[in-house]
């Protein structure tokens, strides 16, 4: 069977979505590589008592690198590498993969030969609905999140300091298997996380040069246009 190894990165995230992911996650997991970026909460003790049982590899930086984002991502992958991972699974502490997905995950690293496999991610709104409009529409395409490693793979990235991508830039040029199932994204599900998210998205990148500026400013719109997320009983 292949080892599948999960990778994070945390930031105060004790009562928000942290423990909910990592349940979800701990049905179809090996091991788990978690960066903490600086937390000054209980964010890692939610990591250990959640994954109790499972091989669990902390870090804690004593101070956030997310202003260099890249740097951050090196980070992570070099320690996850670490790991000799046969997958890897890499999710942000407010993603998780639709009910059901358990089987599904593990049939792709048990016997799928592809090196990357995409899946389509839904920002949600709130808990039963996602936002679809022309600035939110990233369920209409397909994003890399589960990768075969080889080792001496390149450590080539996207150098800015946002946006800069969850993988080194060689696995995004891989041919990649789509499959059907659904990642929601729960980053955006509260409105004071809104809030909060934009104020970071000015502060970090005002001149908009790593993101989208139109996009930045309909973070607040009070009148998204919002899709009511449909639970599926089968792929």
């Amino acid at each position: 069977m292949g080892k599948l190894v999960l990778t994070m990165i945390v930031r105060n995230e004790a009562g928000r979505y942290l423990k909910r992911m990592l349940e979800s996650h701990r049905e179809y997991i090996d091991e788990a590589v978690i960066i903490d970026d600086g937390s000054d909460d209980d964010t890692a003790d939610i990591c250990t008592e959640t994954l109790r049982g499972i091989p669990l590899t902390l870090i804690r930086n004593a101070e956030s690198m997310f202003q260099r984002e890249y740097v951050l991502r090196q980070q992570q992958w070099r320690e996850t590498l670490r790991t000799e991972p046969d997958w890897i699974l890499n999710m942000d502490a407010d993603e998780r993969f639709e009910p059901g997905a358990a089987p599904h995950i593990r049939q792709i690293v048990e016997r799928e030969q592809a090196e990357v496999v995409s899946f389509r991610l839904y920002d949600m709104w709130s808990e039963t609905h996602y936002r679809d409009d022309m600035y939110w529409q990233a369920h209409r395409r397909y994003f890399p999140f589960l990768v075969k490693n080889r080792p001496g793979r390149s450590m080539a990235w996207k150098q800015t300091d946002q946006h800069c991508g969850r993988f080194p830039l060689e696995i995004y040029a891989l041919p990649a298997l789509r499959h059907p199932l659904r990642v929601q994204h729960f980053g955006w599900a509260r409105e004071e996380d809104r809030k909060r998210k934009y104020e970071r998205y000015k502060r970090l990148d005002p001149d908009g040069r790593f993101g989208w500026p139109a996009q930045y400013e309909s973070i607040l719109d009070p009148h998204p246009n919002l899709t009511e997320w449909k639970h599926r009983d089968a792929l």
